[in-house]
């Protein structure tokens, strides 16, 4: 019976062989310490034996190996959310189902002073977008914990400077909007190289003890707010009816003034006429006078007759047969 005797080490590790194992190891970490790929998304941070070189654009980029230069990736594209007061947790995948999401309450972050002194729950989300990868990088340490700080500190402050009534209604686009600029001032000064793009305010709600005495003014304030309204709109209805009905009857008393002055000057111009008519022959002007009085007063009668009382030897007789 034969033994099997293993060639010795020495034998398998000769000096070609060790020099090939050598020569593919050294490659590969070469390789992998020297090339990398940055996407269209990112920017990438280059630091020579840890201080800050240049930021290279996307592509294939090269870097001294070993450990020389390492690159940091940053997103800079991307849109990316904080949220306060609330935290979204999504489901398990279930194949073949739509993903559930779950919001989960935090009032440690959204219980709030008001300026009148009332307690109010505000959750809100900011959107932010790295603008300065080098500054992402190095000028703070605890990014996403000093974000955070400065949201709920600047909130705090805007909330606090308000009424409840207002917080809920009209201030809440002022509020996103003053938030936007105070967040990116101080973002700014800190160097952290973010800029926020929206700010929004999700639920603004008083505290479930006090939610149905809450309801009950909302409810009233906009049964006000109707009521002014409807107000509103019959003054918008009544008031231009009205002047239009007082401009008409100005201008019906206007054209009636001008027409009875009218009537009265030519009333004088045909006076002053006549007068002068009388002063060159007064018995005939008064005659015509008297046959125009007759026949204005007599004119329009039917059946009458008349007789001058200085007639002789003439009797009127009624002519009673109808003929």
């Amino acid at each position: 019976m034969q033994h099997f005797t293993p060639p010795k080490v020495g034998k398998l590790l000769k000096p070609k062989m060790l020099a090939l194992i050598a020569s593919g190891i050294f490659l590969v970490v070469l390789l992998a310490t020297s090339v990398f790929i940055v996407d269209q998304t990112e920017r990438a941070v280059i630091t020579r034996f840890g201080r800050y070189l240049e930021t290279r654009m996307p592509g294939l980029q090269f870097r001294l190996p070993f450990g020389i230069d390492r690159s940091h990736i940053v997103n800079v594209t991307t849109i990316q959310a904080q949220e306060f007061g609330f935290r979204t947790v999504r489901g398990a995948n279930v194949p073949g189902r739509a993903a559930t999401q779950t919001l989960v309450a935090l009032p440690a972050e959204s219980t709030m002073l008001t300026g009148d002194l009332n307690i109010v729950d505000v959750n809100w989300t900011i959107h932010y977008r790295v603008v300065d990868a080098r500054a992402w990088t190095f000028n703070v340490n605890d990014r996403i914990p000093t974000i955070r700080d400065v949201s709920r500190s600047v909130m705090n402050q805007l909330v606090g400077d308000r009424a409840i009534m207002d917080i809920m209604g009209v201030e809440r686009y002022a509020i996103e909007a003053e938030s936007i600029v105070m967040m990116n001032e101080i973002y700014q000064s800190y160097g952290l190289g973010i800029h926020v793009v929206t700010v929004n305010l999700q639920r603004v709600m008083p505290p479930p003890g006090v939610q149905p005495a809450f309801d009950d003014v909302n409810m009233a304030i906009q049964d006000r707010e109707r009521l002014i309204n409807e107000g509103q709109q019959a003054f918008n209805e009544q008031i231009p009816r009205t002047r239009g009905e007082a401009e008409r009857m100005i201008l019906v008393a206007y054209g009636y003034a001008a027409e009875r002055v009218n009537r009265a000057l030519g009333n004088v111009a045909r006076f002053n006429s006549v007068l002068a008519e009388y002063q060159l022959a007064p018995a005939v002007t008064r005659q015509r006078l008297y046959f125009e009085m007759m026949e204005d007063v007599f004119g329009n009668k039917e059946g009458t007759t008349l007789v001058d009382h200085n007639l002789q030897n003439f009797l009127p007789l009624m002519n009673l047969g109808g003929q």
